[in-house]
Formats: C-alpha cells, sequence, structure tokens
C-alpha cells in the first residue's frame, strides 16, 4: 500500500467542485502531451473553475497559449542549480526561487493534482498551498509522502495518457470527449504555411523524419535512415524533411551527406508550436521513441514509431491508425539508458520499416 503524507489530517475534505486546481506536470515534453486530454476533461466538468499548470521550461511550450488553463507557472529548477553553483549567479538565484515561491503559493487551491510523481514534483506539492492534493499510485521516489490521501492506483502498464485520465475519473469527473492537440497560435500556422509554400510542398506528399532522442539506447542506425529515405523518395515520389532540435544539426546532417536523393533539412529551425502545426499538415513521421512522437500523434499525424528499450504500450503513439516497428527479444523493454549491445534496435531492419511506411500511405 502507498505510504500517505505524514501530516495528513484524519478528515481531509473531499471537494467535489473545485473553484481551483493546480496540474503539476513539469516535464518532458511527450509526458506534458499525454497530459493534455486530462486537462480538457478537468475543464469541461468545471468550466468556471480557475485551472493552473506548474511545469518547466522546455515543456511549457506546449501548453502556451491552451484556451483552458488560466496560468502558467514555470520552474527554472535546472537554470537555478546551474547558478547557485557558481558565486556570481547565488544571488540572482535565491531571489528567483523566492518569487517563484511566493507565485505558486498565492493561490490556495481546493486541488493539486501531482502526475509527474517524482520527489521534484512531490516538494512543490508539498510548498503549494492545496486542500487536497492527490497523485498515482506508479509515483517513484517517495513523492507519496507529500499528499493528502492515498494515491489513485493505476497500472504501470496502462498507456501514460490513460493512467493521467484514470485521476479525473478518481477525482469523480464525468467522462468527457477530448482531442488532446497541441494549441498553435496564428505565427506559427503562418511561418509552416509560408515554408510549404516556398518549398513547393503544396499538393505533394510529404513525410517527415525525426531520427533523434534523449537516450541512446533508442536511436537506430544513421545509415539505416539515409537507406530508408532514399528508399521512400524513390519508392512513393514523395518530399522527405527532417526534423530535430538544434544539438542534432551534426547527427542529421551524417545521415543528409550519406543520402543519394535529396531531403529538406528543418533541424533546429522550428519552435515547439511549429513542428506541432507541421506534423499536423504532413502525410506520416517515422519516428524513434521522443517527444516528436507523441506531438505527431496528438496533432493527428500517423507515426512509424521505432522501439527497443521502452515499453509501447506504456509510452506508445497514442490512438488509431499508427504502426510501432520493434523486435521482441528477451531484454526488451530494459528501460535502461545505457547497453553495451543495443540489439533491440539494431534488428530493425530498413525493410521492416518501410513495409511500416508502405502500411500507413496504402490506407
Amino acid at each position: 500500500m502507498p505510504f500517505i503524507g505524514f501530516w495528513k489530517k484524519k478528515n481531509t475534505p473531499k471537494i467535489t467542485k473545485p473553484n481551483s486546481i493546480l496540474i503539476i506536470k513539469l516535464s518532458s515534453i511527450g509526458d506534458v502531451v499525454h497530459a493534455l486530454p486530462l486537462l480538457e476533461v478537468l475543464r469541461k466538468n468545471f468550466s468556471k473553475a480557475r485551472i493552473d499548470w506548474l511545469v518547466e521550461p522546455d515543456a511549457s511550450q506546449i501548453i502556451k497559449g491552451h484556451k483552458d488553463i488560466d496560468h502558467i507557472i514555470v520552474s527554472n529548477r535546472k537554470s537555478w542549480s546551474r547558478q547557485l553553483i557558481h558565486s556570481n549567479g547565488k544571488s540572482s538565484a535565491k531571489k528567483e526561487i523566492v518569487q517563484f515561491i511566493r507565485e505558486l503559493r498565492r493561490t490556495n487551491y481546493d486541488w493539486v493534482i501531482d502526475i509527474q510523481g517524482l520527489f521534484k514534483s512531490g516538494i512543490l506539492t508539498f510548498l503549494s498551498k492545496g486542500k487536497r492534493k492527490v497523485g498515482l499510485s506508479t509515483s517513484r521516489e517517495f513523492s507519496s509522502i507529500f499528499l493528502t490521501e492515498q494515491p489513485c492506483p493505476v497500472d504501470i502498464d496502462q498507456h501514460a495518457l490513460e493512467r493521467y485520465l484514470a485521476i479525473a475519473k478518481h477525482l469523480r469527473c464525468d467522462n468527457a470527449e477530448w482531442k488532446g492537440e497541441i494549441p498553435i497560435d496564428t505565427n506559427a500556422n503562418e511561418r509552416i504555411d509560408t515554408f510549404i509554400k516556398n518549398k513547393g510542398l503544396q499538393g505533394k506528399k510529404v513525410i517527415a523524419i525525426n531520427p533523434m532522442a534523449r537516450w541512446n539506447t533508442k536511436l537506430w542506425d544513421p545509415e539505416k535512415f539515409a537507406l530508408l529515405a532514399d528508399r521512400i523518395k524513390k519508392g512513393w515520389a514523395s518530399e522527405v524533411i527532417f526534423t530535430g532540435s538544434v544539438k542534432d544539426r551534426s547527427d542529421i546532417k551524417r545521415i543528409l551527406n550519406t543520402m543519394t536523393e535529396r531531403a529538406i533539412d528543418l533541424t533546429g529551425e522550428t519552435t515547439l508550436k511549429e513542428l506541432a502545426c507541421l506534423y499536423a499538415k504532413c502525410d506520416l513521421l517515422i519516428t524513434t521513441d521522443s517527444g516528436p512522437m507523441h506531438m505527431a500523434a496528438a496533432m493527428g499525424c500517423p507515426t512509424v514509431a521505432l522501439f527497443g528499450p521502452t515499453a509501447p504500450w506504456r509510452t506508445g503513439p497514442y490512438g488509431k491508425g499508427h504502426v510501432v516497428i520493434r523486435d521482441e527479444i528477451k531484454c526488451s523493454p530494459c528501460f535502461k539508458k545505457k547497453c553495451d549491445h543495443m540489439t533491440c534496435m539494431k534488428n530493425i531492419t530498413v525493410d521492416r520499416v518501410y513495409n511500416g511506411v508502405e502500411a500507413i500511405l496504402k490506407k
């Protein structure tokens, strides 16, 4: 049985119609995308409630401008940690931390919902003012001690999106339809439309490839990506666009230099909003297990997703129309960030991925 907070009152008020709610989901990009349906369900059930979201800077781009959020609180934890190490940054960091805590404690929330489930989010749950503080049974790092009640029971092998929705049911929310789309602003849409026009992509089949991931164990051979992209260009007379962040430029340039066909390089050229908008206009995304994979799925773009050390039933592209490629060896999923052999990814062939592409495009 999960441990309950030391300071839990015997009779915690069970508020069924909250006037204010704080969602704590700090990172990563994919996890924040998975939490968007929960936000929509909460808003449809409590249309007049104030709903705030506590998030870290990178993932804040995903929720910025969302119609169902009243206020976004940003935790610059990583930046503060770096500043505190250096003497010339300590004073500034301390001031920012004090201001952040004041902002966090400014509202006495009826509900504080910690779906991050880590010690860092638990501390923030503790610091926040909340009458009822709830979380999930899959929480780790003793974060459940900061809740005011027993965590909502969920199965770790449920998809993350469904685990987050389970807490809405736990809070007695009525079933509500949701889309889970990333909000796109006018500037992002106009910039992507201009890009499509300038590249002459109107009316053409456009396939995006996201070859990068945060873990080395999730990566596929760059030469295989090059062979795959060439084969798609020839077999489907399509345009291929490579996407990634600024730090991915050298790795993706290696793939482009290995190709015999021409592809478009958008690495580091888009914001997250623009990337979501681009995926919404693509016919398909080929991707590793990564944030962009979840962004594409949320925007209705079919994906061919390559999985190795992680479990697609937990964190795969959510919804219909996607194809997951994985090699079911005994050690997969291992959830390891380091591996001496990486057999699970090496065993994925270009043919298998190309067949997955065909399966989607033929529909």
